[in-house]
């Protein structure tokens, strides 16, 4: 896919919960984190769907089933669905029945989420290597999945039995901290196998693809906190991203992304869909700055550039902390071109307050 190289965040004149018709939003780090709300996040996607916005949540975590996400959203205050939620289980249920047999048995490594979505598909979950499964899935387990459930998958996979994996995300947010994700687990059974699976989530098009179908959205917005799996899926698929900075995305990482990580816009919360956003413009660096390789970028009341081995930023007024961040993007993504910032960052990022 040949795509123009984002070199700066994007402006909107208008709120994005009116320029687009439907947010695609992801959970873990957005939404909510180790089970709670995220500050705003009630407040803000109530006042985007009373406004006509529609809401989907997609989530790479397979765990749980969609009435079980549905049910704890509502119970944190957004009435949500079953069929407004989409996971990497229903993305790789679908993948899986399009490649066996119909009613085939398939090794399920994960839990009640990957059962639910394989029945759906008219495939029969089974537990043991020694069932004769046609293939197997592994998906996020949760903190209790026994050890024994890796030595399964790796059973069936050394016999040459096709493995799925609902997605590949090495952590995941919780309440405590970042914990291991899916990912984590799928490298056990790749170092003792040898073996790759073929995987369903974002960023990749199974869950894009998946995602349209069940929404049929037309002008979607995809809104994430993780650079890797929430903005390189909207990448692939060639629609708009918001970053909201709730999770595992910092300003260094925000900073270093190469093309396909680059979000359209940047944000701090959830808030961020309710506003337009401010634009970010190209002009000359401050009076008397020597060493400044390439234009400056203002946004707000921040003025960034790159210098010869730094990035660099002067406030010029009021300037909010996100303002500066947009502006440094800017800076650093044009330094980059198509590749991966190296200036340092982190006396710019220091002085904008991040």
């Amino acid at each position: 896919m040949s795509q123009t190289v984002r070199t700066r965040p994007e402006g909107s004149a208008r709120a994005l919960n009116e320029a687009y018709d439907t947010a695609l939003l992801d959970l873990d780090g957005v939404v909510y984190a180790g089970g709670n709300a995220i500050a705003y996040a009630v407040a803000s996607l109530e006042t985007a769907r009373d406004a006509g916005m529609r809401l989907a949540y997609v989530t790479n975590n397979a765990l749980r089933t969609p009435d079980a996400v549905a049910a704890h959203l509502t119970e944190l205050g957004i009435p949500t669905g079953a069929g407004e939620v989409i996971t990497s289980a229903q993305a790789v249920a679908r993948l899986i029945s399009e490649e066996v047999p119909a009613g085939a048995r398939v090794l399920v490594i994960g839990g009640e989420g990957l059962r639910v979505a394989l029945r759906e598909r008219g495939l029969t979950p089974v537990e043991s290597a020694d069932d004769d499964p046609a293939a197997v899935v592994q998906g996020f387990g949760g903190p209790e999945l026994p050890w024994g459930r890796f030595a399964e998958a790796a059973y069936a996979v050394a016999r040459g039995v096709p493995w799925y994996a609902s997605n590949t995300d090495l952590t995941i947010p919780s309440g405590r901290g970042i914990a291991p994700g899916n990912g984590a687990a799928v490298e056990v059974v790749r170092i003792a196998t040898g073996a790759e699976p073929r995987v369903a989530g974002k960023p990749l098009p199974p869950m894009h693809r998946e995602t349209i179908l069940r929404t049929g959205a037309r002008r979607p917005l995809v809104v994430g906190d993780r650079l890797d799996t929430d903005i390189e899926g909207a990448f692939n698929g060639d629609v708009d991203s918001l970053l909201v900075l709730t999770g595992v995305t910092d300003g260094a990482g925000l900073l270093a992304a190469p093309p396909q990580h680059r979000p359209t816009y940047v944000d701090a919360d959830l808030r961020g869909l309710l506003t337009g956003q401010p634009e970010v413009v190209a002009g000359e660096a401050p009076a008397g700055v020597e060493g400044a390789a390439g234009p400056a970028f203002r946004c707000g009341g921040w003025i960034a550039w790159a210098g010869p081995d730094r990035l660099e930023v002067a406030e010029q007024g009021s300037g909010k902390t996100l303002d500066g961040l947009r502006a440094l993007c800017a800076a650093a993504w044009t330094a980059a071109g198509d590749g991966v910032c190296e200036l340092d960052g982190g006396k710019a990022l220091a002085r904008i307050g991040l």
